[in-house]
């Protein structure tokens, strides 16, 4: 789809400027900034082409209805404004066009401003067929790339591509009633990349702040193209009340429309496409009064905050940075297509209590051929009418309100459509907020439950989009050399050298304490390397007052590299070291660990050194050299345990890793298969210590269910003597070859899985601890007359 998306339109045409106004080319910022000052309404101040590096272009004046200050580029697109620079956009009717702001690295916290000052403000004035791509700020800076103060100004026609740094791309202010009811339109923008920040502050658009969210701004968003705008789970953030979201797309982003503070929204006439990308959402709704009608949602792949539409509980009287309960929300005439749960109550927690009440939800239709859940009360949902939704689900739920069909669609341009033959959807209910119109906006000649007419023959606005300049920007993104950075310890240091870090840089630790108060989320490959002659640990803050359940996450398609430290759980109510990305996200990880003790990670409420959330899959995890040891659980990646064939990791590599007094699994790897014989997963295990593991009757140490490769070689097996069966193996591609048992029970096998070389014996150490043998151990080559059994010496 994403290269589907075209970025030209007919250049725009400035009209009606006086035809006595002078037109003057201006070669270098000394030239301008003399021009600028005489300025005069229907002026045309012409910038050469080239690079302007450094500059700080200040466009203001006193333009007129008809008769704007225009400050344009010579060619469209070929004025390249780079380096510590910035544009401040003030006065009346000034009108700034075909500039392309690029690889920038700038000081200024905004590289577009609608304000010259605290008290000099844009009104009326327009930034147009523009360009900011990848215009990075300084350390430590959080910026945005646009800011609009004033009143009635229009940021159109552009395309900014590749924030990566902190702060939001677009914000609009309201502090002052300079601000309030601004009438701003941002329309026909194309957003493109924003990569994941990994914490807030890493919206797309923002309208409003918390503070001031009960003022109106009756902000327009229309006809602008999201795509990979991933930055934070709030792509849009509405924080303001009136605003207007219509005719937009947004495509393969990891996030949604969220209507965070602020009341009485209009979200209609979006279309929301996952195009194949996790955590792809819809409208998440918050607060009073808004109206969600006539959107389309096909393949979102999020759910919970991220689902096609959620709306919230509330937080009993909310401070302004909380969430107000939902109340008189009208949701109608929606069609959500092969998306994630709808949910309804999300977030229910002791402070978020409030369910939504007074709310409409009639007149949508859902469709999924994929099993799973298409509703989910999260909350008591009494103070919601559910009247004539229809749904033709591959898994039946049996909803009041919710009237199973079978939809009969036909296609344009590869979109589904209902054809006339679906008489159910005739069946409504309808209410003073029901829009005679449609999503292509036809009048419903005879109103029917969905977004779309029966039988239209039309596709919305917003998948016709021609959004952005009418240029075409080459937009490459810069080559981000990877660093070698020393990091100190000290509480938050090592999050904030992996914030800085570039991809592929290399963290090296010094031995000492590296204290978080928060989880790291691991968004960029990284390897951290801690001292190897010393002791570097890492471990949560104490006390701390929302405790963290995890130290690592990996999110998905990252490799993330960790060696010689610490991961320890003590004295924290941490549940896991490390975690897979987040449920559901199916993009590729990869895990890397050598020489990293993982120790007293004691929480039984499900917690274990290493989780694999629902819906993720490594390609590997591998862990080398390394010790568990005093904890709860090893390795979890059960949580498929229900659906056919899914499996988290296609590759789990154990080779000279000891596992001791462990009171649950080791590894617990588990896939539902008809037949092992089936391929799916590998679970390599060499030269390892299995010791007072699963000391219990029923106990597996390890277990690998449904896995059609495993192989254990040169490993031992001791000291969990209440243990029965240690391992049981099926399927012919499973061995277990030249491995010690001791007071752990006894290997079984089953359809054509093999055992071979088992020893059961004493290992006879000579340290316990290190598990050194001893002279006449039988784990000694010397002694077995096959190969050395247990760690690599």
């Amino acid at each position: 789809m994403k290269k589907l998306v075209l970025f030209y339109i007919s250049i725009l045409s400035i009209t009606n400027i006086n035809l006595f106004a002078q037109e003057k080319l201006v070669s270098n910022i000394t030239e301008y900034n003399s021009t600028i000052k005489t300025a005069k309404a229907g002026d045309v101040i012409v910038l050469k082409n080239g690079i302007w590096q450094d500059v700080k272009l200040n466009a203001y004046g006193q333009g007129e209805v008809g008769s704007p200050i225009l400050i344009k580029a010579e060619t469209a697109g070929e004025v390249i404004i780079t380096g510590n620079s910035t544009l401040n956009i003030y006065g009346e009717h000034i009108i700034v066009s075909g500039l392309w702001f690029k690889d920038g690295n700038t000081e200024y916290k905004s590289v577009v401003q609608f304000r010259k000052d605290s008290k000099t403000f844009a009104n009326n004035c327009r930034l147009t067929n523009s360009t900011i791509s990848y215009f990075k700020s300084k350390e430590n800076l959080k910026d945005h790339w646009v800011d609009i103060w004033g009143k009635n100004n229009r940021v159109d026609h552009n395309n900014f591509t590749g924030k990566i740094s902190e702060g939001t791309t677009l914000v609009v202010w309201l502090k002052g009633e300079e601000h309030v009811e601004n009438n701003h339109r941002i329309d026909n923008n194309f957003f493109g990349t924003r990569p994941d920040l990994g914490k807030n502050g890493g919206e797309t658009i923002r309208i409003g702040t918390s503070t001031n969210s009960k003022k109106s701004s009756k902000t327009l968003v229309e006809k602008n193209i999201f795509s990979s705008c991933d930055g934070e789970i709030e792509i849009i953030s509405n924080k303001s009340g009136d605003n207007i979201y219509r005719d937009n797309l947004f495509v393969g982003s990891q996030g949604a429309l969220t209507l965070r503070h602020g009341n009485n929204a209009l979200v209609e006439r979006n279309v929301f496409l996952g195009n194949g990308v996790s955590k792809t959402g819809g409208v998440r709704v918050i607060n009073s009064n808004h109206i969600i009608r006539n959107n389309l949602f096909v393949g979102l792949l999020g759910d919970g905050f991220r689902g096609p539409i959620v709306v919230m509980n509330g937080v009993p009287n909310s401070p302004l940075n909380r969430y107000e309960q939902v109340k008189n929300v009208d949701i109608q005439n929606n069609t959500i297509i092969n998306s994630g749960p709808i949910s309804f109550g999300e977030g229910k927690d002791d402070e978020k209590t409030l369910a939504p009440i007074n709310t409409n939800f009639s007149n949508n239709l859902i469709f999924n051929d994929k099993p799973g859940k298409n509703i989910l009360f999260v909350d008591d949902v009494s103070g919601i009418t559910f009247n004539n939704n229809y749904i033709d689900a591959a898994t039946p739920q049996v909803i009041n309100g919710f009237n199973t069909t079978k939809i009969d669609w036909k296609e344009i341009g590869s979109f589904p459509v209902p054809t006339a033959k679906n008489n159910d959807l005739l069946v409504v209910t309808k209410n003073s907020k029901s829009l005679e119109k449609d999503i292509n906006n036809n009048i419903r000649e005879v109103f029917n439950a969905g977004a779309f007419n029966l039988d239209a023959n039309n596709l919305p606005r917003a998948l016709k989009l021609r959004s952005g300049p009418g240029w075409t920007p080459n937009i490459v993104a810069p080559i981000i050399k990877a660093e070698e950075i020393t990091v100190e310890p000290g509480i938050e240091t090592l999050r904030k050298a992996i914030d800085k870090a570039s991809p592929g840089s290399v963290l090296n630790l010094k031995t000492g304490e590296y204290i978080l108060e928060k989880s790291i989320k691991v968004s960029k490959n990284i390897t951290i390397v801690g001292d190897k002659g010393g002791a570097t640990i890492i471990a949560a803050k104490k006390d701390l007052e929302k405790p963290i359940s995890y130290l690592f996450r990996v999110n998905e398609g990252i490799n993330l590299h960790i060696s010689n430290a610490i991961l320890d759980g003590v004295n924290s109510e941490l549940k896991y070291a490390i975690v897979s990305p987040d449920k559901q996200e199916g993009g590729l990880y990869n895990l890397f660990v050598d020489n990293i003790i993982f120790q007293n990670f004691t929480n039984k409420n499900g917690g274990s050194v290493f989780k694999a959330y629902n819906g993720t899959k490594a390609d590997t995890l591998s862990f080398v050299n390394s010790r568990f040891e005093n904890n709860y659980r090893g390795l979890n990646l059960s949580y498929d345990k229900d659906i056919m064939e899914l499996y988290n990791a296609n590759t789990i590599i154990i080779d000279n890793t000891v596992f001791k007094n462990i009171e649950e699994a080791a590894i617990n790897y588990y896939r539902k298969t008809v037949s092992t014989e089936i391929p799916g997963g590998n679970l390599i295990i060499n030269n390892s210590i299995f010791s007072n593991v699963f000391n219990n009757e029923k106990g597996k140490i390890i277990r690998a269910d449904g896995i059609s490769n495993v192989s254990i070689t040169n490993s031992v097996i001791e000291d969990s003597y209440k243990v029965i069966t240690p391992v049981s193996l099926k399927g012919s591609n499973n061995s277990i070859s030249n491995c010690l048992i001791h007071k752990s029970g006894f290997v079984k096998i089953s359809d054509n899985a093999k055992k071979e070389n088992l020893i059961y014996k004493n290992p006879r150490w000579d340290d316990n601890y290190l598990f050194t043998p001893s002279d006449k151990s039988p784990l000694l080559k010397v002694n077995n007359d096959i190969d050395n059994i247990g760690l690599k010496q």
